[in-house]
């Protein structure tokens, strides 16, 4: 039989039931053969057993065919001698059979003759090759029992041809379609349904066939009602339970003359390949249908838990980041701090000094590739929210180049800003711009430029118009150039020109691809034109709507304190308590530490403070929990301001401070100037001015 695709008789090998049912409907169709060319006297009918077989031989492995070979080998001897048949004709029918079904078996297996009936397509190529083989298989099995007879040859094969293909071409794809679990799929029908269904198919074969087989044209309702509840399953069951009954009654309603009883027979047989045929494309259209729809299900299922899990590996990614930059900003805020703190001292020798400044250029940069991490996470999570607010385009130009003007003074550099209008343009009609995040990046642009300049020097130019709030803003440096071929790699993370770069001039490469991100959350666009030892322009366009600057309401003068604000600063670790007060009292304040919320609790209700700066992360009561707490007692301590002091510096954790009842935030590592403005920020929304009589 040969070996076809691995092993021989390829099949699900799902337990014993598959071949135990297939032995089952192997007898059963022997046994209604048997009986009808027993009852008719040799009218030919349809063979159905050797359609199983091969199906058999078909689906089910080595072992299983095997077992299937010798279990209906035994019963077609024994079914055979029991209607009267010579032992040696029962013998010579059982090996012939067998061989010719395994062999039919192998030659569609060898042809790739699709074992799955799925579509119309399968189900015709089935039918067609199968009759084929079957015939000529026929054909010679015949010859060799004629022969055994001392018959001839060929004489005499129409007949036995005929049943044999008959069977086949209708009850072969039929096991093929009941074997194959696919056709389970989107079709549920309930037992009672499928019974009553079955029962109705009988009922109405009987009467049609034996009574009027004009109204056989009944029989497609029910098919078609289980090829739509059912599917190709339903109507396999349905068709043939159909034709088994059919033929039956026909002969009980003409009578086992074949002169009478032929053409009925042939009649009703074609009858049921119509039935057939259209029932099974049907069938089969709607199985393909449901397939697809749980294949849509499952890769929708597929999909979902597959965003839950980049949702959760984007959560435990940004929890990691906001962990670590937590951990990382926590030190580096006592780093800064306490450098910032001695290098006020004027007695400190210049070469001290020198490395102090080492110190803190070193802890800058910490700090600004943990903020690039950040920020680049933002980008990748899609949380590049912009804030909008009247601004000048030429004063915000003049600010970061205020804010970069030493840097460039220090490497002997010279730093130019040019300002000039075309058309409706004006560099100073205040327009509606995210400033915070506009100034990030032309300060990124600026600290690129003179980082990667060492003569000469960098202009900064902004052109308004030639319509009203269209910006071009331009970086120009005369340092060392980029490459043609590595431009379009620059604005990609973790980009640089060259793996030189890095090791001299240092950065992570992400300042770049999130000026990029920026400036697209903007609307605008971001580009470079450079040539190799010729320096290089960065260029920036916006288009941004013309806004008008809020008005200053005019008011009293707010009078001067006549006493140092009051503060408690909450931090649970030393060192951060110690810069804190440091830099509070350098500003004029009185400073009372806490440990952790409880202690802060305790002290707000003791005590007659004007500001908290709370930690957030600290044992027992942390901040957020203390804020709580602070804004639950009773008014005049409910409305202290409270602002957050701590290394956390995600949009998603400073939301949580506001909805905790924060007022502000100040991110770590602290900056002298953002802490002081930030308190005196705080400071002008509570009298803490007022007279201790008053306060009484």
């Amino acid at each position: 039989m040969g070996v076809q695709r691995g092993t021989a008789f390829q099949g699900s090998g799902q337990g014993s039931a598959k071949p135990v049912a297939l032995i089952c409907a192997y007898a059963a169709g022997l046994a209604y053969s048997l009986f009808l060319a027993g009852a008719t006297h040799n009218i030919p009918t349809i063979w159905t057993a050797n359609a199983v077989a091969i199906a058999a031989f078909m689906v089910l492995n080595r072992r299983e065919a095997l077992s299937f070979m010798v279990a209906t080998g035994v019963l077609h001897i024994v079914l055979e001698l029991l209607i009267g048949a010579p032992l040696r004709f029962v013998l010579i029918v059982t090996v012939l059979d067998t061989i010719q079904t395994a062999g039919t078996a192998a030659l569609l297996r060898w042809m790739r003759v699709p074992t799955r009936v799925r579509d119309p397509r399968s189900l015709f190529l089935v039918i067609v090759v199968a009759s084929a083989l079957t015939a000529i298989g026929a054909i010679l099995v015949h010859g060799v029992l004629a022969a055994s007879r001392g018959a001839a040859f060929f004489k005499g094969w129409e007949d036995w041809t005929t049943s044999n293909v008959l069977g086949v071409a209708v009850i072969l794809p039929v096991i093929l379609i009941l074997t194959d679990h696919r056709h389970r799929e989107g079709f549920h029908v309930r037992p009672l349904e499928a019974a009553a269904t079955l029962l109705l198919v009988i009922g109405a074969s009987s009467w049609v066939f034996v009574n009027d087989a004009s109204l056989q044209v009944l029989l497609f309702a029910p098919a078609l009602l289980a090829a739509f509840r059912g599917g190709p399953r339903a109507v396999a069951v349905i068709v043939t339970t159909s034709l088994a009954v059919a033929i039956p009654a026909v002969l009980h309603r003409t009578g086992i003359d074949i002169k009478v009883a032929l053409g009925p027979l042939r009649h009703a047989l074609l009858f049921h390949v119509v039935l057939y045929a259209v029932s099974f494309v049907a069938a089969l259209a709607l199985s393909r249908q449901a397939r697809l729809q749980a294949l849509l299900l499952r890769r929708q299922s597929a999909a979902r838990a597959a965003q839950a899990r980049a949702q959760a590996a984007s959560q435990a990614k940004s929890d990691f980041l906001a962990t670590i930059s937590h951990e990382i900003r926590t030190p580096l805020n006592s780093i800064l701090g306490f450098a910032s703190l001695v290098a006020d001292d004027p007695q400190l020798s210049p070469e001290n000094r020198r490395r102090l400044d080492l110190v803190g250029r070193a802890g800058r940069s910490l700090a600004e590739i943990v903020g690039d991490l950040l920020d680049f996470a933002k980008v990748e999570a899609g949380r590049l929210d912009l804030t909008l607010t009247p601004a000048s385009p030429s004063a915000l130009l003049r600010d970061a180049v205020a804010i970069i003007a030493p840097e460039a003074a220090a490497k002997g550099l010279y730093l130019r800003t040019v300002c000039t209008a075309e058309g409706e343009g004006d560099v100073d009609q205040p327009v509606s711009l995210d400033e915070t995040r506009l100034r990030q990046v032309l300060l990124n642009l600026l600290a690129n430029a003179l980082k990667f300049t060492s003569e000469g020097g960098v202009t900064v130019r902004l052109t308004a118009g030639p319509t009203p709030g269209l910006l071009r803003f331009e970086v120009i440096d005369t340092g060392i150039g980029i490459a043609p071929e590595v431009q379009a790699r620059l604005f990609q993370r973790f980009s640089q020109a060259d793996s030189s770069i890095s090791r001299s001039y240092g950065g992570t490469g992400l300042g770049l691809a999130i000026s990029k991100a920026l400036v697209n959350r903007m609307g605008g666009e971001i580009g470079v034109e450079s040539q190799l030892g010729h320096g290089a322009r960065f260029w920036i366009t916006l288009a941004a709507e013309p806004a008008t600057l809020p008005v200053a309401p005019e008011g009293p003068t707010t009078a001067t304190p006549e006493r140092a604000a009051r503060v408690l600063l909450v931090d649970d670790h030393p060192m951060n308590r110690e810069l804190g007060k440091a830099l509070l009292t350098l500003a004029g304040c009185e400073v009372v530490t806490a440990d952790d919320g409880r202690q802060a609790l305790d002290a707000v209700q003791s005590g007659d403070f004007d500001l908290v700066l709370m930690d957030v992360h600290m044992p027992g009561m942390d901040g957020l929990a203390a804020t709580r707490a602070i804004r639950a007692l009773p008014t005049p301590i409910a409305a202290i301001p409270i602002v957050a002091l701590s290394a956390d510096v995600l949009p998603e954790q400073i939301a949580r401070c506001r909805a905790a009842g924060m007022d502000d935030h100040v991110a770590k590592p602290i900056r002298r100037e953002d802490l002081i403005a930030t308190v005196a920020r705080a400071l002008e929304t509570t009298p803490y001015a007022r007279s201790d009589a008053a306060r009484a």
